[in-house]
């Protein structure tokens, strides 16, 4: 049942995006070129909305019975809300901010899901009290944004979640947890679909409508894949959720060290470094596809090792990021704080 659903979900999405690219035009969600952006011509965006309708048409075969199952859809529909509207009329980001808030309070508040506590090594837990439902809501925001944040090139976002929520679901089967393994396999399929005309060269984009949305659902079936678990079992979706949030991470120091604020734009996220460094359009989504397959992988890996193992395992991905981020000037050319030391090293080698 659920591969036939995985399947109409594929099909329904590529039935639906030629009509949402009309509709896009129709409405005036399109993306303009400017020195910001890759691509050269006006692209219609609102791409989400297919993957939005696609995977609704799944929820309703599936029919979970699940207590959180309304607020999943409730929160769905204002974040594809904000999302449509963003790319219709540009939200300020204050805006966009207030319609993930309010998806997120839905899912905490009416839903009930958050993260109470972990358990940390030697069995004793770490109760967030009040602190939960914050921590919760900054979570949801936060993978949202950095879903939206990779956003930059055709078919990066899309492939990228495609890789999460293949991961997610394949870890929630062995788990036994049904509802969010049924969930991102009709949402994986959805995207899949879309990305058949959003691969370059795109003929749509999935716009804020899609990179909300699949941010919002990649964080929510993450929590409820996860929670309530060891402190080291908690870092599985943020090793799964790699590359957007070390993408992220490297963001917010890039504008911290040249003094910008947070919300600024700019061309230095992974895809401007690597097509910077000579790589073509195609070349840098494949690349970072690989990177976000390597992260996968490592969660897997991670889930089943040791204490020590998994310890062993966050500190090589760790190294490898720093340096990968360093090589390709993620931050700035002249910060090579890891390679420096290491040149260092080798220096007095010699010297010695």
């Amino acid at each position: 049942m659920l591969v036939l659903t995985f399947a109409i979900c594929f099909i329904a999405a590529i039935l639906m995006t030629p009509l949402i690219i009309k509709l896009a035009h129709k409405v005036g969600a399109t993306d303009k070129p400017n020195n910001r952006k890759v691509h050269q011509k006006l692209m219609p965006r609102l791409g989400g909305l297919a993957i939005y309708i696609a995977f609704m048409i799944g929820f309703l075969i599936v029919n979970p019975n699940v207590s959180y199952a309304s607020a999943i859809v409730i929160a769905g529909f204002i974040i594809i809300v904000t999302g449509v509207l963003d790319d219709i009329y540009e939200l300020s980001a204050k805006y966009k901010l207030l319609g993930q808030l309010a998806a997120a309070l839905v899912i905490v508040l009416m839903g009930g899901i958050e993260v109470t506590y972990i358990t940390l090594p030697f069995e004793y837990k770490l109760h967030f009290g009040i602190l939960s439902i914050p921590l919760t809501i900054f979570w949801i925001i936060g993978i949202t944004n950095a879903i939206n944040l990779i956003d930059g090139l055709d078919g990066l976002a899309a492939g990228v979640s495609s890789i999460a929520l293949l991961t997610i679901t394949g870890m929630a089967l062995s788990m036994g947890d049904i509802f969010v393994a049924s969930m991102g396999l009709i949402l994986l399929g959805s995207t899949l679909g879309f990305l058949v005309f959003n691969f370059h060269p795109a003929k749509i984009f999935m716009g804020d409508t899609g990179a909300l949305f699949l941010g919002f659902m990649i964080s929510v079936l993450s929590l409820l894949g996860f929670k309530n678990i060891t402190l080291l079992s908690f870092l599985v979706p943020i090793i799964i959720l790699g590359v957007p949030i070390s993408d992220t991470f490297f963001a917010i120091l890039r504008r911290l060290l040249n003094k910008k604020p947070l919300s600024a734009p700019d061309k230095s996220h992974l895809h401007h470094c690597l097509l910077r460094n000579g790589y073509s359009h195609k070349q840098s989504v494949l690349i970072i596809y690989a990177i976000a397959s390597f992260f996968a992988l490592s969660a897997v890996l991670f889930s089943s090792a040791t204490m020590w193992g998994s310890l062993l395992v966050v500190s090589i991905l760790v190294i490898l990021i720093e340096i990968f981020a360093e090589k390709v000037g993620l931050v700035d050319k002249n910060y090579r704080p890891l390679l420096n030391f290491v040149r260092g090293l080798r220096m007095k080698m010699n010297d010695n």
